[in-house]
């Protein structure tokens, strides 16, 4: 069936993945970027937040055709309220990872995460 030399390259193989993900891992929190929100309406910047800086939960309301409240916690954002027809932008839930997106498209507004510390306007404590 199976001889030495078949164990040990399963072995190299299984070290091999094991060593990928521990790295993968390593290298996501070494990388020292901060979590940070935008909040857009149009074309405008609302809102800059560090979201790793956030001491107290706070509510941001945000007017236009329609009214949304996006609360901001430690780590993660989300639209809380809305009175838009659908409200999909609250059902979208928690932004707590780069790259994640929700929007109330009624609004016209955007909420985006990214892993940049570029040039913040608003430091919530």
């Amino acid at each position: 069936m199976f001889k030495k030399g078949d164990f040990i390259l399963l072995a190299g193989i299984a070290a091999a993945i094991i060593a990928g993900i521990l790295l993968q891992f390593a290298g996501k929190e070494s990388a020292g970027h901060h979590k940070v929100a935008v909040i857009r309406q149009g074309d405008t910047v609302l809102h800059t937040i560090d979201l790793d800086a956030v001491k107290e939960q706070r509510r941001i309301q945000i007017d236009g055709d329609y009214h949304n409240t996006i609360l901001v916690e430690n780590g993660r954002i989300r639209y809380e309220l809305s009175d838009c027809p659908d409200k999909v932008c609250v059902k979208t839930g928690w932004l707590d990872k780069p790259s994640l997106t929700a929007a109330c498209l009624p609004n016209r507004t955007i909420v985006k995460v990214t892993g940049e510390n570029d040039e913040l306007d608003v430091r919530i404590r």
